[in-house]
Order: structure tokens, then sequence, then C-alpha cells
């Protein structure tokens, strides 16, 4: 694609104390085998160097512009801060979190996609994962699929897709129909709004690996684990759009799932211990979505493994074994 004919594409970092991997993620943007973007990094009030970092870049290339913000704000109000700034001429927008990068032809490559097929909202791909490839499961060589049908088959068991911020383009005019594009109470909102999205659009994939997410200690998907935020947010997507893609037999039988694989983790919790502030977490955040916490549903898969212990003793000494091998 001649870069006269290339749309113009926001390329969008929200940042908190990235100075360790700033650097990189910019210059993945600068390598891009696509020209026609503006870069727009959303400085979160940082403490270290990462500011006088983007400012460099900034001097070097008239793309990149620099927005500050007045006061600290959370992750994802500072993710709607960043969809707030693209350009009206903008066409897509493209995430990508600081600890992050892009591939040379990630931009080119999903943007080909789009502009060859106008129905499409959401583009993803294959990601790296520190040193795995993710967000596979997709039919090759197909790339268009219904929004409906992608959606229902998440529901139901079938391959993520959605990926993370960084492994989708998204069509910028889906960005400015939403006075906040994320719904920042759920942690989980860059899943939420691709269901809200993909209502009334289709979902294009390229089978190809053009973005990496790193994964570390610090990193929310770190949290999301041990704290179990994936069952909290499969709750929170199937109340608010289940009845919108599955039938009645369909929505009953994922709900009855999703409570049983949700119980089961709080049952695990229980009985090998928990973080600190772990139960009230989920007090607050299942009240939030107008449920509350049902102990007997706790209880009931801690007495069936304490049953199993009691009853299955070789069992038992091999998950032992396996547990100190690791």
């Amino acid at each position: 694609m001649k870069r006269e004919k290339q749309p113009l594409v926001s390329v969008l970092t929200p940042v908190y104390n990235g100075e360790d991997h700033l650097a990189q993620c910019i210059e993945s943007v600068l390598a891009q085998t696509y020209q026609n973007w503006e870069y727009v990094i959303v400085n979160n009030r940082s403490t270290d160097r990462t500011l006088e970092i983007a400012e460099q870049y900034a001097q070097k290339d008239k793309r990149i512009r620099i927005h500050n913000n007045s006061e600290f704000v959370g992750c994802d109000e500072n993710g709607n801060i960043a969809f707030r700034q693209i350009t009206p001429e903008s066409k897509y927008c493209k995430m990508v979190h600081a600890d992050d990068w892009l591939f040379p032809e990630c931009i080119e490559r999903m943007v080909e996609l789009a502009e060859a097929h106008p129905t499409v909202a959401i583009i993803g791909s294959y990601g790296l994962r520190n040193e795995r490839v993710s967000w596979d499961g997709l039919p090759y060589p197909s790339t268009v699929m219904s929004g409906r049908e992608i959606c229902r088959n998440s529901f139901l068991g079938g391959p993520y897709v959605f990926g993370s911020p960084t492994s989708t383009l998204i069509c910028a005019d889906e960005v400015r129909k939403r006075s906040a594009f994320y719904n920042e109470a759920n942690r989980h909102c860059d899943i939420e709004v691709c269901f809200d999205i993909l209502r009334n659009r289709d979902f294009g994939f390229v089978h190809q690996v053009l973005t990496f997410t790193r994964e570390h200690i610090q990193a929310e998907s770190t949290f999301s684990r041990r704290f179990g935020t994936d069952y909290l947010g499969t709750l929170e997507h199937l109340k608010k759009y289940g009845r919108t893609y599955l039938n009645d037999e369909e929505y009953r039988t994922c709900s009855e799932r999703s409570w049983k694989k949700y119980y089961r983790f709080l049952g695990a919790k229980l009985l090998h211990g928990s973080d600190k502030g772990f139960w009230e977490f989920h007090r607050k955040e299942l009240a939030r979505m107008g449920y509350r916490l049902k102990y007997g549903g706790v209880i009931k898969p801690v007495l069936a493994e304490m049953l199993d212990l009691l009853f299955n003793p070789l069992k038992t000494s091999k998950k032992i074994a396996k547990k100190l091998s690791r």
C-alpha cells in the first residue's frame, strides 16, 4: 500500500513508570513498514525517566506527541484518556502498551485486512506472550468471521482470539461513538468492549505473529491469575452479553459452568491459602455486579477435595509429588 493511499492510524501508548521498556516499544512503532501514523504517548504522572525518554523521541519525529495527565489516574482510565487523543482524521486505532512491542509488519497487515473488508471493526492476530504464541485456534486461512459467531463461540468455550489491547487494531469510528471506550469498573474491559462492538460488526484475523506482550510479576495479568479476575470477568460478560449471543439453553449451560468453575477456584483458595485482601476483593466485585458471595458454594468443592484426599490416598500422594517436583 503506497503511503499516499494509506489511511491514518492513531497509535496509542498509555504509560506509568515505563522507562525499562518504553524505548523498545517506541522503536517498534518507528520500525513499522506502514508509515501513515500518529503516535500519542500518554504519560500518567510518571516518576521515573518515562517523560524524558518520550520527549527525546518526540523531538526526532513530528508524528510523535505527548499528553501529560494533570493528575494520576487508574490504568483503564488512562487508556480512555489515550483513546480521546486520536485525531478526527484517524481511521484506525492501534494500542501498544509500554511493556510490549510490534513486529515491523503489524500495522500494515492489519490495515490491509481492514481495508479489504469494511464490515470488520476489530482485527487480531497471533501474538507472542513472553516465549509462547497465543490467540490461535481459528482455522486457516479464514480471515473474516461474523462478530456474533465469534462471541458466541467464545462463550461456548471456543478459542479465545481477542488477545490483549496490544494485539488488536480497532476502527476509530467505534472509539468515537463511545464517551468512554473502556468500562473502568471491569478489570477485563478490553474484552467487554469486544463483545459490545461485535454485536453489529465482524472480526478480522491475520494468521501471523504480529505483536509481543510482556508478562512479568508487576503485570496486571499476574494479579489476574492470583485473584481469579478471569472468572469474575466471564460472569460479568455473561450477564451483560450472554443473552445477546446465546439461546436460552446455551446461556443456562454457560452460566452454570462458569459459576461452578468460579466456586471451585474459591474453594481451592480457601483450602490452600489466598493473598491478603482476596475475600474482600471478591465480595466487592460480586456486589458491584449485583451478586453476593455464597459461602455454601465455596465449601462444596472444599469438601469434595477433602473426601478425595481421604478415600484416594494413592492419587493424593501423586498430586503432592507432582507439586513438589515443580
